[in-house]
């Protein structure tokens, strides 16, 4: 996205925020990066932000997440989320299938 590429380069200190605190955010530490990843995918799931769920679930199989693990994570998404967190949850998983079968994932431009 254009406007957002100009955006950062007028506001690098304000817009590349989130992209610092990803860095910091997602890296082992206490407790290791893939569960952070599965967290973040959680609340992406209960708020519906599908960029955010495309990007958490391809960080999520980067990070070798395992299927069971990620479904732990949806199941919560769903008991949190209700009947919208269980579709979500759904979407979700497809992009998990989907990335695992080798598609490539067009995620969309959001906090980057």
């Amino acid at each position: 996205m254009e406007a957002y590429a100009e955006l950062r380069k007028q506001t690098p200190k304000v817009t590349g925020g989130l992209v610092r605190m990803r860095q910091e955010t997602f890296r082992d530490a206490a407790v290791p990066a893939k569960y952070k990843i599965l967290a973040a995918l959680t609340v992406a799931i209960v708020i519906r932000c599908e960029p955010c769920i495309k990007a958490y679930t391809r960080m999520a199989v980067e990070g070798g997440v395992t299927q069971d693990e990620l479904i732990e994570f949806l199941n919560v998404a769903i008991t949190e989320g209700g009947c919208p967190g269980e579709q979500w949850a759904a979407k979700a998983y497809q992009v998990y299938l989907d990335l695992l079968g080798g598609a490539q994932i067009e995620e969309e431009v959001c906090c980057k």
